[in-house]
């Protein structure tokens, strides 16, 4: 079955190796992929233990980011069950384990609310997570206010990256934009978007991961996507560019 996929669906062989390095050419995510009729845009990625070891991914809602990190997440899976991966090329350093924190989930008759039981999985994650461990992390601290959740999430930032000279290879998804300056603070930390193409009236999303930050999410036009009536994302529209206008003159201040 493995085999007539790879076939089928252009393959290549991974290289598996003992370094702490995931290097994938033009990935693509082997089960969406084949559902989109107008292709699947591939992406690159690139991580190690000691250089470029936490990917900070911003951006628009819907433009990839969960697409982009589930990919690398089955291709490492893949090439280590004995697969040929949906890739231009793959090295991948052999991974103890793979921790991921995505989606919301509750279990409110044990009394667990959808945040709680979002900190005991990232609980996990930080006590049982080694230097060949990849950890994926979708929006830490967004189910709780926005002051304690970017506390959270920078927090746990540092905590990934530690002290040491290395740490566990991290994709990590966020819309708190403040975080983006972890770049500037901690040596193993990058900064990643999905571009965006924007025109006088639309949003065209480009499924691209290309380097450096954005502070855009496009969360009015997503919900425009969505059908909420006009009237709502229009005021939605203005209030946004008042919180803006407030914020720009707080910090024009002397």
């Amino acid at each position: 079955g493995l085999a007539d996929t790879a076939a089928t669906e252009q393959y290549v062989r991974p290289q598996l190796d003992n370094g702490d390095a995931i290097v994938i050419r033009d990935g693509r995510h082997p089960v969406v992929e084949r559902g989109l009729a107008a292709g699947f845009i591939p992406n690159d990625a690139e991580l190690d233990s000691t250089k470029t070891q936490i990917m900070i991914i911003t951006g628009a809602n819907m433009a990839g980011k969960s697409t982009f990190m589930r990919s690398v997440a089955l291709i490492c899976i893949m090439a280590q069950a004995g697969s040929f991966v949906p890739a231009r090329s793959a090295r991948i350093g052999i991974i103890d384990r793979i921790f991921t924190r995505v989606g919301a989930f509750d279990d409110l008759a044990s009394g667990q609310s959808t945040f709680f039981v979002e900190m005991l999985e990232l609980a996990n994650i930080l006590n049982n997570m080694t230097s060949r461990s990849l950890v994926i992390l979708d929006e830490i601290g967004r189910g709780t206010s926005t002051a304690d959740g970017c506390s959270i999430a920078k927090a746990v930032l540092e905590y990934l990256h530690g002290r040491g000279s290395s740490g566990p290879k991290t994709l990590f998804a966020t819309h708190f934009h403040e975080l983006i300056s972890m770049e500037e603070h901690l040596k193993r930390v990058c900064n990643y978007h999905f571009a965006v193409r924007e025109t006088s009236d639309d949003v065209v999303f480009l499924r691209k991961l290309i380097p450096g930050a954005t502070d855009k999410s496009y969360g009015i036009h997503v919900a425009r996507l969505a059908g909420i009536p006009k009237k709502v994302t229009d005021r939605a529209e203005i209030l946004l560019t008042e919180a803006m206008n407030r914020t720009v003159s707080a910090g024009s201040r002397p």
